[in-house]
């Protein structure tokens, strides 16, 4: 899936508010974003937020054979994995130019910066030696992914442990966390990345651009510094011509920002091992802080349980006795019954809406049954005329035929039950037939 590509309106937007000194999240030109260090319950498992970019770190180690021009060093191996649910735009499984550049800068600033000490990851020159394998995964981008992945890399192998190991003769013995406790990594020093990107070419500088200042920027400037101000690594992409004067500038500015991530890491660190040491909780789940709605826990309260009983005795004394309570069951037909005797209607008198319609229900029954005797009347005038002896004429407004049945004295048949109930529905479907001829006019 491709980037979303920015209107020309929100490149004009973006542009005007970098040459006003205005940024979308409120910060000045120089201001970074706030950083924020999660560990997991494993050593070398870390989080780093740098505004809402995240990174996953994770550190690994096992025991191999050495590289044969440096028998007596450790390897050490970084990989970065951009997976599309950090952003549509990122396809998993293929190494796109973005990431290509983002792999080797990580290596430049923490492998060939000799942070860490790879000799100490020897066990037998020339047959054993420990490889380290960083793994740092994007979780979500916000921009500025070398700056966050430099970070969760340096603070990962700081916080990672790896198993003791003890040589005799030819045997190598591998204990368990059970058995020794872990060894942490020597590293030297603390190198972090810090970006810079400029605008109408290097003319406007902003420190720790976004993913949408990314978009429209000239060029970016990447610097690899610790806290003894030495630089580790330098690299600048776009195309852009920078002066001696802005490259100072910048590296002052890293200067600054280094010495305060630094300390940050090191706080981290230190609050990690407390935690550990006094068999605290830890993890990424206590992480989470209590005021977001993804966290499902309260703090701990205590609770004096030491007169509860009393407090219980109280309270039943204090209280009105129950009402009388119906146990038995009554009975009224198979199939239903009912406990107690009800309550009152408490719905009150009825309203003028239902009046209304109650007095419609009734002037339509005394309409029916007005109509019903009605239809009775008719009925016996009939059967008095027939009785007369007079001809019944069958006659239809479609055919020109008049058929005279001259009457017959036949025996009249008894009126039974049935022939009642047939007269009734009878009557019952004429009244409705009139009715809907009533509401049609």
């Amino acid at each position: 899936m491709k980037e979303t590509p920015l209107s020309n309106c929100e490149r004009r937007f973006l542009l005007r508010a970098v040459q006003e000194r205005k940024r979308l999240d409120g910060r000045q030109c120089y201001d970074y974003r706030n950083v924020r260090i999660s560990f997991g319950a494993d050593y070398g498992c870390c989080i780093v937020e740098l505004g809402k970019t995240r990174v996953l770190g994770q550190v690994s180690c096992e025991l191999v054979a050495p590289k044969p021009n440096r028998a007596a060093e450790g390897i050490l191996f970084f990989n970065l994995e951009l997976s599309p649910m950090a952003a549509p735009a990122f396809e998993p499984g293929r190494q796109s130019e973005l990431l290509v550049k983002l792999n080797r800068l990580i290596e430049r600033c923490l492998r060939n910066s000799k942070c860490i000490d790879t000799e100490s990851l020897c066990v037998v020159a020339g047959e054993k030696v420990w490889q380290i394998r960083v793994d740092l995964h994007l979780l979500n981008h916000d921009g500025n992914i070398i700056d966050a992945a430099s970070i969760a890399g340096i603070v990962a192998l700081c916080h990672f442990r790896r198993p003791d190991v003890s040589v005799q003769g030819e045997e190598i013995t591998v204990y368990t966390p059970e058995e020794r406790d872990p060894v942490p990594l020597s590293i030297h020093h603390m190198p972090i990345c810090v970006s810079f990107a400029f605008f109408e070419q290097g003319t406007y500088l902003l420190v720790d651009p976004s993913e949408r200042e990314e978009r429209v920027m000239d060029g970016l400037l990447v610097i690899a510094m610790n806290k003894h101000r030495e630089i580790c690594t330098i690299q600048s992409s776009g195309g852009i011509m920078l002066l001696k004067d802005q490259v100072l500038r910048c590296s002052k500015i890293t200067a600054v920002k280094v010495a305060e991530i630094t300390e940050l890491i090191q706080k981290a660190l230190e609050n990690d091992q407390k935690v550990r040491k006094e068999g605290g909780k830890f993890g990424f789940a206590e992480s989470i802080p209590n005021q977001k709605i993804t966290a499902f826990k309260m703090e701990r309260a205590a609770v004096d349980t030491k007169d509860v009983e009393e407090q219980a005795e109280e309270i039943i004394t204090k209280a009105d006795p129950p009402s009388e309570v119906f146990t038995k069951p009554i009975l009224h037909t198979p199939g239903t019954a009912q406990i107690g005797e009800g309550i009152e209607n408490a719905w009150g008198d009825l309203e003028e809406s239902e009046r209304e319609e109650a007095a419609e229900e009734e002037g339509e029954t005394d309409a029916t049954a007005f109509e019903c005797q009605k239809m009775e009347m008719e009925d016996t005038s009939i059967t008095n005329k027939t009785e007369k002896d007079e001809p019944i004429v069958l006659s239809d407004s479609e055919e020109e035929e008049v058929v005279i049945l001259e009457p017959q004295d036949l025996p009249r048949k008894p009126r039974t039950q049935a022939n009642l109930k047939q007269e009734n529905t009878s009557k019952k479907t004429l009244n409705k037939k009139r009715k809907k001829k009533r509401a049609a006019h």
